[in-house]
Formats: structure tokens, C-alpha cells, sequence
């Protein structure tokens, strides 16, 4: 039994230090999160923030206001308190100096008790019966008999100030020595705290002067109904100083809420209409400066309306006229091709210029046709009709046969394409033709772009999504270009014949096939160090991506390139 208690010990002893620590980090981690919340709260208030500063500063103001006054008011009470026990006093020590056998010296204790007695009396008789506003003490040196008129002694000695009870006997003694004469008073300018039997200490004021040649007389003067005056105005002003701020804090919360729910109406009247609500409108509450604001915002929200709708109208007119332009070109165009084609085959038969117009008339040809189709397919996307026929595909494959037109070129530019695939084919549902003409329009353009150096293509995936990175080593991209390159007929070089480019809407119709998919389509570069263009689709249709597999950057390939030599995504190859 006691080995199993000593166990239970040692295991309670290394248990609670552990427990300890965890309960001490979790009351630290609320705390923390508890602080956040009031710090993002405070400053997303402007209500909050507002009542908040004025609380501070109205509890600063009135409790200095209310030091202030309590102050003035203890003082006023303690100066009428003097003058009131200076002038009972003196009326006493009148009283007492009629006395007879004043200056004998008393020869025996009960001499001296009886003249205190007598003292006492003769106060007693002078104030009445019943009057406790005072006590009197009067004796030899440090031997004191106590009276309060109409109640019994109750006062110690030993509460006097020793202060006051040092003067009084320097007076005494000097007085003494000159053979008498009148005595000064002598008081405490400041309260005191005296004992009574069976009662708690009070204030205080004690005044005290010599007594003929031998005795001294002292006056105490308890300050309790001071102190409840004071006390009642002290409760006085806490009270009235918390209604005052609960008021001021009703005030500011009024005030703010007259001027932060419309402006919080008006945010949130904006943020719906950003979000393609274009009715939404604000509630015109008065002809102030708040209905004013809520009448401009209507009118704004109605002309943004107006001119938005008229934006759409004469995008699908446009839209439209591109379609059906491009539609009622293909029938002459077909006849053209016909006729170029007959020329350009019997182009031999010809003289020079005949033929180089012929061969000229063929390659124009066949750069309409490309515009052509690029132009009704962008009409597609821009009138939502593109559908997506996904099917699984090996990304890997793809990429190797997109790369076709671009490889001839690449000869010809005296460069090659080199691919950077994992040894697992890359699977994913995608429409092959759209990330086909994804594809090839990258290759394309980097072997365009690369001033004849090696263009890499790497392929990566993880559990959903499939990556496709072109990075060329060419004039690269200027700061900002990265979104301007998918913008329709932008060109990065304007100097750059016509002749020698596509049509200006390549990238654009990728990022549409990219966006059709669910994937992006994302492009990073730097001038004189190239440009890298990313494609990224989910390895099943429809399904949301959180991520890319590649890195979008300037090292994605010698990073590929570290990975495979180090047997993490081995597989390499050249087209």
C-alpha cells in the first residue's frame, strides 16, 4: 500500500508541473486572442473608438473636478471647525481662569483631583446638560482627568498630539517663571484620530493652553459630523459624477450613431453595388448633410447604372459585329484562298515579282484565316457559349506533341526545346484541343521571345492539379507587363513588325481556355532574364485549386533540374 501511494505521488508530482504549464499557456493564448478581438474591434469602431475616448476624458475631467471640489469642501469644513473650537475654547478657559485657589500649588493628589473636578463642573455648567460636542482634559503634567459634558470620562491622555502637549509645557513653564500672567492657546491646525472606550477612532481637533501656574487645560473636539458632511458629498459627487458619464457616454453613443449608421449604410450600400447589385440605392433620411450624402449616393449608383448598361449594350453589339463579321468572312475568304492557291501553285510559270506577290498573297491568306478563327473564338468566350469537352490526358504527352509547330521554328532560330517531365505520366480531365492551342501558343512565343536560346518545359503535379511551366531566357517582361501580356492585341514591343508576330489574341484566348477549366494561367518575368509562363488546371474537371505544384519564377527549372538529379521527380527529356 505505501509503494502505490508513493507512486501515486511521484506520478501526481511530474503530472501537475506539465498541467500547469498547459493551463498557464491556454489562460495566455485566450488573453492573446482576447486583446486581438478588442484591438480589431476598437479600430474597426469609429461608434466604439468615439464613446470610448469620451468616457476616458470625462472620467479624467470629473474626477479631477471631483478631487477638486472635495478638497475645497474638507477645507472649508476643517477652517469652520477652528474657528468654531478656538472660540468654545477660549469661552472655557475664561470660565476656568474664575476659578479660586488657581495658582496654589497643589499639595497632595487629592488637592489637585478636586480641583479638576471643580474645572470640569464649571464647564459642565457653563455648555449643559447633554451637550457632547467636546471633551475637556485638565491636571498636572502627564496626569490628566477627563470630562465630557453630560457623559462620563472616556478619552486617554495618550491622545494627544505630542506637539501640542510640548508647547502647552514650554508655555507652563515660562509663564512660571514670570509669576504668572495670561495664557496662550495653543491647537492643532490639522486633524487627529483619538480612541474613546468602546467607541472607533474619529477626526479630531485638540486645543490646549496652560491652566494658572501649574495645571493645563485641554479642549478635543471630535469632527464626526464634519466627516459625515464630507462623506455625504463625497457620495454626493460619485454619484452625480457616474450619471454624469453614463450621460455623456449616452450622449456620444447618440451622437456617433446619427453619423456612423448612415456612413456604415452608405459602405455597405457601396460594397453591394460593387458586387454587381446596380439597383441597390440609399434611404434618404432628412435634408441635412446625411441626406444629402445618401441623395448624392443615389444619384451616383443610377448614373453608374445607366452607364454600365450602356457599356454592356455596346459590348454585345461589338461582340456581335465581330461574330458576324467573322462569319460572313469565311465564304470570301474560302473563294480567295481558292483563287491564291491557283496562283500560288502555277507561280513558277510567272515572272519574279508575279510569284514573290503570289507567295506573298498565300502567306497573308493563311495569317486571315488564323485571325479569323481567333476572332470567333474569342467571341465564344465573350458570349459564354464555349463549352469544355474534358477527358483524362497525360499532361506529358500533350505538351510533347504541342511543341511540333514550335520545334521547326526552333531549328530555324537555332535553339531547342527541352522538357522536364516526371518519369508518372501527369493525368488530368482537360479539353486536349484547348490546352493543345494553350500549349503551342506558349511554345510559340517563347522561341519568338528567347533571342535563339533553349526553351524548357516542365511538367509537375501533386494529388489535384497539374502544372505546365514554358521559361524562355529572352528580352523578358518590363514591371507590370505580367497582367498585360493576356490583354487583347497588346504587344511587348510596339517596334516589332506586324508581319512577325500572331494575331495579339493568342494569350488572351488561353487565359479564357485556362479560366475554362477552372486552372490559371499566370506569367512572371524580368527584362534580360526571360519570362516564365505557367498553366495550372485540376486534375478532375470542376474541382477548385488551392495551389500550383510549380513554382512561378526565375529558377523553376534549375530547381526542377536540382530535384530530378537529386532521384525526387526523376525524368528528363529534348523534343
Amino acid at each position: 500500500m505505501a509503494m502505490r501511494r508513493n507512486k501515486v505521488v511521484r506520478w501526481f508530482v511530474s503530472w501537475l508541473p506539465h498541467r500547469v504549464t498547459i493551463i498557464l499557456r491556454t489562460t495566455l493564448r485566450w488573453e492573446h486572442l482576447a486583446i486581438a478581438k478588442a484591438g480589431r474591434r476598437w479600430h474597426r469602431s469609429l461608434q466604439l473608438r468615439v464613446i470610448g475616448t469620451t468616457l476616458v476624458i470625462s472620467t479624467m475631467m470629473i474626477a479631477v473636478l471631483g478631487f477638486f471640489l472635495t478638497y475645497q469642501i474638507a477645507d472649508g469644513l476643517l477652517a469652520n471647525a477652528e474657528n468654531a473650537a478656538h472660540a468654545q475654547a477660549v469661552t472655557g478657559l475664561n470660565q476656568a481662569r474664575s476659578l479660586p485657589d488657581l495658582n496654589v500649588a497643589p499639595t497632595s493628589n487629592s488637592v489637585s483631583e478636586q480641583f479638576m473636578l471643580t474645572v470640569g463642573s464649571t464647564l459642565q455648567q457653563q455648555t449643559g446638560v447633554g451637550d457632547t460636542n467636546y471633551y475637556v482634559m485638565v491636571g498636572l503634567r502627564s496626569n490628566y482627568r477627563t470630562f465630557n459634558p453630560g457623559v462620563s470620562p472616556t478619552v486617554s491622555s495618550s491622545s494627544l498630539p505630542p506637539a501640542l502637549v510640548k508647547a502647552v509645557e514650554k508655555e507652563q513653564l515660562a509663564t512660571s517663571a514670570a509669576g504668572g500672567g495670561d495664557n496662550r492657546l495653543y491647537y492643532t491646525p490639522t486633524t487627529l484620530t483619538f480612541t474613546t472606550s468602546g467607541q472607533p477612532s474619529v477626526p479630531a481637533l485638540a486645543v490646549g493652553t496652560p491652566l494658572g501656574n501649574y495645571y493645563e487645560l485641554y479642549f478635543i473636539f471630535p469632527l464626526e459630523a464634519e466627516q459625515q458632511s464630507l462623506h455625504i458629498v463625497q457620495t454626493t459627487l460619485i454619484g452625480a459624477g457616474l450619471a454624469l458619464i453614463a450621460l455623456l457616454a449616452a450622449i456620444a453613443s447618440l451622437v456617433t450613431r446619427w453619423v456612423v449608421v448612415p456612413v456604415r449604410h452608405a459602405a455597405q450600400a457601396a460594397q453591394r453595388l460593387r458586387a454587381g447589385h446596380l439597383g441597390e440605392r440609399m434611404t434618404v433620411g432628412g435634408a441635412d448633410d446625411l441626406g444629402a450624402l445618401a441623395t448624392s449616393f443615389n444619384e451616383m449608383a443610377a448614373t453608374l447604372q445607366g452607364q454600365l448598361r450602356e457599356l454592356e449594350e455596346l459590348s454585345k453589339a461589338q461582340r456581335q459585329f465581330v461574330s458576324d463579321v467573322s462569319h460572313e468572312l469565311r465564304t470570301p475568304m474560302t473563294t480567295i484562298r481558292m483563287a491564291a492557291e491557283i496562283l500560288f501553285d502555277a507561280r513558277e510559270g510567272l515572272d519574279a515579282a508575279a510569284a514573290r506577290s503570289a507567295e506573298l498573297l498565300q502567306s497573308q491568306i493563311e495569317r486571315f484565316e488564323v485571325l479569323l478563327v481567333d476572332l470567333l473564338e474569342i467571341s465564344r468566350h465573350d458570349a459564354n457559349v464555349a463549352t469544355l469537352d474534358a477527358e483524362p490526358t497525360d499532361i506529358c504527352d500533350l505538351a510533347r506533341r504541342s511543341a511540333d509547330d514550335a520545334q521547326q521554328l526552333a531549328e530555324r532560330r537555332g535553339c531547342r526545346i527541352e522538357f522536364r517531365l516526371p518519369a508518372e505520366p501527369c493525368v488530368a480531365e482537360v479539353d486536349k484541343r484547348r490546352v493543345d492551342r494553350i500549349l503551342r501558343n506558349l511554345l510559340v512565343n517563347a522561341v519568338e521571345h528567347g533571342e535563339g536560346k533553349d526553351v524548357y518545359v516542365t511538367v509537375a503535379g501533386d494529388r489535384d492539379t497539374v502544372a505546365v511551366a514554358v521559361r524562355d531566357h529572352g528580352v523578358g517582361l518590363a514591371s507590370g507587363e505580367e497582367q498585360l501580356v493576356f490583354e487583347r492585341f497588346w504587344r511587348a514591343d510596339p517596334a516589332r513588325a506586324r508581319t512577325t508576330g500572331g494575331t495579339g489574341l493568342g494569350l488572351a484566348i488561353a487565359l479564357e481556355d485556362a479560366h475554362l477549366h477552372g486552372g490559371w494561367l499566370q506569367a512572371w518575368g524580368e527584362r534580360g532574364r526571360g519570362s516564365v509562363f505557367r498553366l495550372t488546371v485540376p486534375r478532375f474537371a470542376g474541382q477548385p485549386i488551392a495551389g500550383s505544384p510549380l513554382p512561378l519564377g526565375p529558377d523553376e527549372a534549375d530547381m526542377l533540374t536540382s530535384a530530378m538529379e537529386a532521384g525526387l521527380v526523376p525524368g528528363t527529356g529534348h523534343a
